[in-house]
């Protein structure tokens, strides 16, 4: 199978391509190192290379694996999927029971919030701590203008898919420091949706973010938002960018109400990509977690 094209790139992206079929749709992820597994869920519009700093470090311990969800990264783009929270985590399960990976660590972030939830809630057998970062994984009213104005009929479509409007605005407004948005880091974020056709996914996650009952996807997260209680005493570790401009503090707090005895660690100078943010000092809260909380 020939590589994925990593021009300007390959040496932030440095790992081996694995692929897996689900209704005829390839998915693609990354499965490195060995030992207990890391599940690594991404949101929008990103892809795994927003967790390539913490697999680089994280696999000489753990076997860390990071799924493209279908339309996104380098996995297939059809273009009559219907790209709905149900089909995400049904899909993430199935790489899971693929792969059959058990005592699992979530390590989440955006929409990989609400998906690895989901997930660990329909397969809860698998699932032993968790680490979510600037996400949410429950219903709520708290999303900014700029996100609402893609729903409006016309305008969404030439924005994100037209003018790739989502993903450049996400390189220049989600981090805080702008110098870790070196051309590499760059290249990579914008390799896999160069185009009309591969900017679906982009466009229908902003469309599924579901804020009224009759939308297609709210009974889906109000069913992962129940299965929440389950893990009340599971290990879990939130990070947060205190910066950002979509899931605020005011995600955190509500989060906290669901798990009163999780840690919490808040950077005030970290925006919505933590991850480019801080690191360094997120391998050290995670490697910290994982020996604080021992798998039984």
């Amino acid at each position: 199978m020939t590589s994925p094209d990593r021009s300007g790139f390959a040496d932030e992206y440095p790992f081996a391509s694995h692929y897996f079929e689900r209704d005829g749709h390839r998915l693609h992820y990354v499965d490195e190192g060995s030992g207990e597994v890391l599940v690594f869920v991404h949101g929008n519009p990103t892809w795994s290379f927003a967790w390539r700093n913490l697999i680089k470090d994280l696999s000489s311990n753990y076997r860390c694996i990071a799924i493209d969800h279908l339309g996104c990264g380098f996995s297939d783009k059809p273009q009559d999927y219907p790209y709905r929270l149900e089909d995400h985590i049904e899909n993430l399960i199935a790489l899971i029971e693929h792969l059959d990976l058990q005592q699992i660590t979530f390590i989440a972030h955006d929409w990989g919030g609400a998906i690895s939830m989901g997930a660990a809630g329909r397969r809860s057998e698998r699932a032993s701590r968790f680490v979510l970062c600037n996400t949410a994984a429950f219903r709520s009213q708290l999303i900014p203008k700029s996100i609402h104005s893609i729903h409006m009929p016309g305008f969404g479509a030439v924005a994100v898919r037209g003018f790739n409007a989502f993903v450049r605005y996400g390189l220049r407004w989600t981090t805080v420091d702008k110098s870790v948005m070196r051309p590499a880091v760059k290249a990579g974020y914008l390799a896999p949706y160069g185009n009309w056709h591969d900017r679906v996914a982009v466009l229908r996650f902003v469309q599924d973010i579901p804020l009224k009952p009759g939308h297609p996807s709210y009974e889906t997260l109000k069913g992962v938002e129940q299965g929440l209680t389950q893990f009340k005493h599971a290990p879990m570790q939130f990070i947060w960018g205190a910066q950002d401009f979509c899931f605020t503090t005011k995600f955190l707090d509500e989060f906290q109400k669901f798990f009163p005895n999780a840690q919490s660690t808040v950077f005030p100078d970290a925006g919505h990509y933590v991850f480019e943010d801080k690191p360094a000092e997120m391998i050290g809260i995670i490697r910290g977690f994982l020996n604080d909380n021992p798998l039984a």
